[in-house]
């Protein structure tokens, strides 16, 4: 590829190849390709269980991975202004889109998070997700320059708007997703530490009152404390299947195609793909994919912060705290390590609308991260 753009290609593609982050985005299509992947291993058996034909989910995954890497590409083109006006639009759409799922969404498991569009489910809350951590990064940058503006409490509104349509859903996971990337870029933005305390003994308060107010999260807390509290068939099935994946795949797996867990388990496809890469590929491709991981969301951090814009740091740093805290939960939910989660392996897990969601966040997220030589963008 260097062969191919020199260094004095001044069109578009070849300013973007020397500019963005080449080993960052070598990390995410490397996840990208375990997905694929990882579809093939687990998708089969669920597909075959719901009689839609062995390969459904297969070659709906492949068929919105060119989208996707589109998207991605185009999006990573931009410039932090572009990507403010992006994100703006994308959080009034998609604030349009929560409050028509409340009265039109599909209900699973007593909860409304998606719509039916074209055949095909769409979460809106993912695509938000990204948009939100650029406009709460856009008000806070505006408060370090101007004081007397109210940056804070208009990021704090874009924020309750978010949470109030989450709840009513409920969505506990994407609310605690969201107040966690506002946090961290309050942190980031250098809120003193006694805030940041108050801020934290809000959310302790926060998760308690949950405890109270949502009974499925009651039964999920009091499962993950005390697992003889539930029903070892029912309420920790998927759990207790999962944890017996990781112990029969040991280091290197019991081979591609000769998982059991995805024959058994519904969401093996998607919130429990890493068990079906633990008990397939073992250890190693595991400890493989956290750092794949841990690598883009170092990488980008260290890349942010040496950018000299307030509004790059923060928005990129919102943007990476969501991608590395969505692969957090996944895994921590298939190894018990907190209590079960519904959420999906970033590129990795199966999903449509997630696929594209992601990949305007990693556009997003490759856009400002890249190197501007001097060039002063508009913010």
């Amino acid at each position: 590829m260097n062969t191919i753009f020199s260094r004095r290609d001044t069109s578009v593609i070849g300013r973007w190849w020397w500019t963005v982050d080449r080993w960052s985005l070598s990390a995410i299509l490397i996840i990208l390709g375990l997905g694929v992947l990882l579809s093939f291993a687990a998708s089969p058996s669920v597909a075959n269980r719901l009689n839609v034909g062995t390969f459904f989910f297969v070659k709906r995954h492949l068929i919105m991975v060119p989208p996707a890497l589109f998207i991605m590409f185009g999006v990573s083109l931009l410039n932090p202004l572009h990507i403010r006006r992006l994100a703006s639009l994308v959080y009034l759409v998609g604030v349009l889109m929560l409050v028509i799922t409340l009265f039109y969404g599909v209900e699973v498991k007593g909860a409304k998070r998606w719509l039916m569009l074209l055949g095909t489910s769409l979460q809106a809350s993912e695509f938000i997700k990204p948009a939100f951590a650029v406009l709460a990064a856009w008000m806070l940058a505006e408060k370090y320059k101007d004081p007397q503006f109210p940056g804070i409490l208009v990021s704090l509104g874009l924020l309750g708007i978010l949470v109030t349509l989450l709840l009513l859903q409920p969505d506990l996971g994407m609310t605690l997703v969201l107040i966690s990337t506002w946090v961290g870029q309050l942190f980031v933005a250098g809120m003193p530490l006694i805030w940041m305390g108050i801020l934290a003994g809000i959310g302790i308060v926060g998760l308690c009152s949950a405890y109270f107010l949502f009974p499925h999260v009651a039964r999920r807390m009091d499962q993950f404390f005390d697992p003889a509290a539930g029903d070892p068939k029912q309420d920790l099935y998927q759990v207790t299947q999962s944890l017996k994946a990781f112990m029969q795949g040991g280091m290197f797996g019991r081979g591609p195609g000769e998982g059991v867990i995805k024959k058994n388990v519904p969401d093996a496809h998607a919130d429990f793909v890493f068990a079906v890469a633990g008990e397939e590929f073992g250890l190693f491709l595991c400890l493989f994919i956290v750092a794949l991981f841990a690598f883009i969301v170092l990488r980008s951090l260290i890349r942010s912060m040496q950018d000299t814009s307030i509004f790059v740091m923060m928005a990129a740093s919102g943007l990476v705290i969501q991608f590395g805290l969505q692969a957090f939960v996944n895994m921590a939910s298939s190894l018990h390590l907190i209590p079960t989660k519904g959420m999906t392996m970033p590129f990795i897990s199966y999903g449509g609308s997630s696929l594209v969601a992601l990949a305007i966040s990693m556009g997003m997220l490759l856009a400002l991260t890249r190197k501007r030589h001097g060039v002063v963008d508009v913010l």
